[in-house]
């Protein structure tokens, strides 16, 4: 007979308890334990994943043979990237991202340019009908006939129909909303996720069926479910960007047939997810070269650099506690590049609102834009405009030095393919030579914003006489 037991599970590391506790012991989290009931028969648990592979035997390393891996084909060079040049037959692959990102419009429409080019595709929705898919594709203008639609939250159900039609690529949307009748627990708890991407794996290595599995977030940005999701997968893909916003960076966090130092660029728009071949010059589209406060940096996303416009904005305020805005920057750093100009460069702050704005929605958490940040500040305090032409690249230290970033050759030719003709940047041993095109190497801060602003400082209209007598001060 059937034995039940209760026991709790926390949601975040997957360790068990056979009492509630208000905290994890082993990873830390506060109400994170969820009851589960486990029944057991001749001491096996329900819903153990035993592998039925049979025993396998070990091979000497020279007898290995290797295959020759034909990747399928995907649409588009931006996806391509990321997944290291094709989706791997027989690979699970995890996408990751905020509600209405844009997730099942990207796989739909990747199922259906695969259903064109390489054979059946079976996309499995556990959250949309058939219908409502169906109105999604004729939106985006998608009518491929080998993609098949089945709206199914039974997981049995869905791997029955995988085994019976062997198809090249399975969507699953999503790994949280789909469930297994041999566990006990709700669809989307730790149980549940764990079984449905073992036994999603299983049947993708023994079919060589290549799958993709979609994959809630939390609050805090993380895939929903147990971290050991992540580790069962081959590829964990991150659909990024502000709701609000047209772009969207897909990133890749772990992929074992390519390079996790890829991104892709995406512009949500009506006809769906249209990829940015060129991604700096539409985020400086409408970067206006007249007004104060504003600066170009080059960030490295990856392997690929980036540039974009940083804007910052400061104004008098009689409150005893300033604020300090950023959106799309790190606001423990912001606070040390204000603390830093106004110890090291001598620009008054303490009575400014600042805010601070990565043009385009993007979330950058590279030092490399540093200066640019604390230039676009100066700038805007002191009403001058920096050289258009020019951009700012640079970490800055506490003490007021310019630091060294990575791969500066690779940021200065995107920056010279776009029309650009300077460049500030740390001082090293041997700067890059690149034809029409100045490459200035300065230490400390308070040189690197003399050489980006242009003229002497102007008061700003209406501005207060306090803060005219501070735009004033010489470094």
């Amino acid at each position: 007979m059937a034995k039940q037991r209760t026991i709790f599970v926390c949601q975040q590391c997957d360790a068990q308890f056979p009492r509630w506790m208000g905290r994890c012991t082993e990873c830390g989290a506060w109400d994170s334990l969820v009851e589960q009931i486990v029944t057991k028969s001749a001491g096996t648990t329900v819903g153990s994943t035993r592998s039925p592979l049979g025993v396998s035997e070990p091979l000497r390393l020279p007898d290995i043979q290797l295959g020759d891996v034909q990747r399928l084909p995907v649409r588009g060079s931006e996806f391509a990237r990321v997944l290291g040049g094709g989706i791997v037959p027989g690979s699970l692959v995890l996408i990751g991202g905020d509600p209405g990102i844009g997730k099942s419009t990207l796989l739909l429409e990747q199922s259906a340019a695969l259903a064109e080019t390489a054979g059946d595709v079976l996309y499995i929705s556990a959250e949309e009908s058939q219908q409502q898919i169906k109105l999604r594709a004729t939106r985006l203008g998608l009518a491929a006939e080998r993609l098949y639609i089945l709206a199914e939250t039974s997981l049995d159900i869905a791997i029955a129909t995988i085994e019976r039609m062997k198809p090249v690529l399975v969507i699953v949307d999503s790994i949280q909303t789909v469930y297994s009748e041999d566990v006990t627990s709700a669809a989307g708890s730790v149980s549940q996720v764990r079984e449905g991407a073992l036994r999603l794996q299983r049947v993708a290595k023994q079919h060589n069926i290549s799958i993709m599995l979609v994959g809630h977030v939390t609050k805090e940005g993380a895939i929903a479910g147990p971290r050991v999701l992540e580790h069962i997968v081959d590829v964990v893909l991150y659909l990024e960007g502000e709701r609000f916003h047209q772009y969207r960076l897909l990133r890749s966090v772990k992929n074992r047939f390519g390079s996790t130092n890829e991104v892709g660029v995406f512009e949500m728009n009506q006809g769906g997810m249209v990829e940015v071949t060129n991604p700096s010059q539409i985020f400086l589209a409408e970067r206006s070269t007249n007004s104060p406060g504003s600066a170009v940096a080059v960030m490295l996303e990856g392997t690929r650099p980036l540039l974009l416009e940083v804007q910052a904005l400061t104004s008098h305020t009689a409150n005893a506690q300033p604020r300090r805005t950023a959106n799309g920057f790190d606001q423990n750093r912001l606070a040390m590049i204000i603390a830093v100009l106004s110890k090291r460069v001598g620009v008054p702050l303490f009575n400014q609102d600042i805010y601070v704005n990565v043009v385009g929605g993007l979330k950058v958490t590279e030092p490399a834009i540093d200066l640019a940040v604390a230039t676009a500040i100066t700038s805007s305090f002191r009403n001058q405009r920096v050289e258009p032409n020019t951009v700012l690249i640079g970490e800055i230290g506490l003490s007021g030095e310019l630091r060294s970033v990575s791969q500066l050759d690779r940021r200065l030719n995107e920056a010279a393919k776009l029309g650009f003709h300077n460049a500030i940047v740390p001082q090293i041993d041997a700067l890059p030579q690149i034809d029409a095109f100045q490459v200035t190497g300065i230490r400390s801060l308070v040189e690197a914003v003399r050489a980006a602003l242009i003229g002497a400082p102007r008061p700003s209209p209406g501005e207060p006489p306090t803060a005219k007598a501070a735009t004033d001060h010489d470094d």
